[in-house]
């Protein structure tokens, strides 16, 4: 009944984390030393992309490579950013969801293993029982014998079988 409505609010949390990324893509070319930290991101992730493409494709990778103009490392890092965030805010969806999982598969095989425990103390109080009973049933036996009333009980050890039913005569 719940898992609807969790999964409702994972995509309701996914679509408002792309409006909150654009405000943060917008927001970070404003401050003066956090455009430079982002510039210097967006560089590094320009140098790495590129020496990782060239290689890919087997090209020189000893060459210079030309750094983004400072717009494109702004626009690249805050994209970067963007991304980051919603790929952060849906990670922590998914962690959520399976830890939520696993808590109540816990629950439930702790409820099984109760239920077989409790399987598991009646058939041993049952096994008792009967074992009391057969031995009630045997002093029974034992006293109608000594007094010789063993043909009123028809006990499959006077007039039966093993199966319990009588002998035909």
């Amino acid at each position: 009944m719940i898992l609807p409505f969790v999964k409702l609010g994972a995509l309701a949390l996914k679509t408002a984390c792309k409006p909150i990324a654009n405000r943060l893509k917008k927001e970070a070319g404003l401050h003066p030393r956090f455009r430079q930290f982002i510039i210097n991101i967006a560089q590094a992730n320009h140098r790495f992309t590129t020496r990782m493409q060239r290689r890919i494709y087997g090209h020189a990778t000893d060459v210079a490579i030309r750094p983004l103009d400072e717009e494109k490392a702004v626009q690249a890092a805050a994209d970067l950013l963007g991304e980051l965030f919603v790929f952060t805010v849906a990670g922590a969806a998914v962690i959520f969801e399976v830890q939520r999982s696993s808590r109540s598969e816990a629950r439930k095989e702790e409820q099984r293993k109760q239920e077989f425990e409790t399987m598991k103390q009646r058939d041993e109080d049952l096994a008792r029982e009967i074992e009391l009973l057969k031995v009630k049933i045997e002093e029974l036996e034992q006293l109608a014998r000594g007094r010789g009333l063993v043909g009123i009980f028809h006990s499959k050890h006077a007039h039966g079988t093993e199966d319990g039913k009588a002998k035909p005569s």
